[in-house]
């Protein structure tokens, strides 16, 4: 199944929306390659256009993306990532990080840079109280406000 209705965990519930395959490369390609047009998609990713369709309609219906004109006349329209869609930023970040430390054998593919100066981006963890970068073993789960207790 895709839904995880047992499960009573944010992580859960994002698998629900991104999780299948091909989903979060979509994003990527939204987010950083420009793609919007659903021939874009399919070309660059190789990805069958039935599998394509349903996942960019999930994702409007989700809110991730939304249609928009491309042009006047019989132009088709685009798909564009929203502020939640532009939200996952920081999850391809860290899975590409991951990705370039443990399935890069030659190195980083490509690498994400701050367009206003150049310098590379990084996504870490820290605390919102010491503002310390936790290391794996130092990070902890404990109930949130949406924890249900039966």
């Amino acid at each position: 199944g895709r839904t995880y209705d047992r499960e009573n965990c944010s992580a859960a519930r994002a698998l629900e929306v991104v999780g299948e395959r091909w989903s979060l490369l979509i994003i990527r390609n939204a987010m950083f390659a420009g793609s919007s047009r659903f021939t874009e998609f399919q070309q660059k990713l190789g990805i069958a256009p039935n599998i394509l369709s349903n996942r960019l309609g999930r994702f409007v219906d989700a809110g991730l993306m939304e249609t928009r004109p491309l042009g006047a006349g019989h132009e088709p329209h685009g798909y564009v990532l929203t502020p939640k869609g532009l939200d996952l930023q920081p999850v391809i970040v860290a899975l590409t990080e991951w990705g370039d430390r443990w399935a890069a054998p030659h190195g980083p593919p490509i690498t994400y840079q701050h367009d206003g100066c150049g310098g590379r981006i990084h996504q870490h963890l820290s605390c919102d109280r010491c503002d310390a970068t936790p290391g794996p073993t130092q990070v902890g789960a404990r109930p949130g406000p949406g924890m249900h207790t039966a």
